[in-house]
């Protein structure tokens, strides 16, 4: 059960955190977003990671060995990364039309999918 929970934190954690690295640069487009400067744009996102680390932070204290859970450090932070990845590339298809998945992005995926085995493997 703590995998689960850690899993679907770190997945709510990526959903936040993708909207706080990326949102800015497709929603510029909004009239009230263009005319804020970086500043503010930075403020912004920061008010969005601080969910982000709401869901990060207990993820991985739920989720660490150390504390009870099935994770060690390495598996905890390959499994974040391929969350980050499924999350960033649902979010730029559907968010970011004019960006495209290529074979090399997928061959790339595959490798990192290969990476979750070996730092799974015994």
């Amino acid at each position: 059960m703590k995998a689960f929970y850690t899993i679907l934190l770190l997945l709510l954690s990526n959903i936040f955190m993708t909207f706080a690295w990326y949102g800015h640069l497709k929603f510029k487009n909004m009239t009230w977003f263009s005319t804020l400067g970086l500043p503010a744009i930075i403020l912004l996102s920061w008010s969005i990671a601080l969910f982000e680390y709401s869901a990060q932070v207990p993820a991985n204290k739920i989720g660490y060995i150390e504390n009870g859970g099935p994770f060690n450090l390495w598996q905890l932070k390959v499994i974040q990364e391929v969350i980050t990845l499924i999350v960033f590339t649902i979010f730029t298809i559907f968010i970011f039309k004019n960006e495209s998945l290529r074979t090399n992005h997928l061959i790339g995926f595959f490798f990192l999918i290969l990476a979750v085995y070996f730092i799974f493997k015994k």
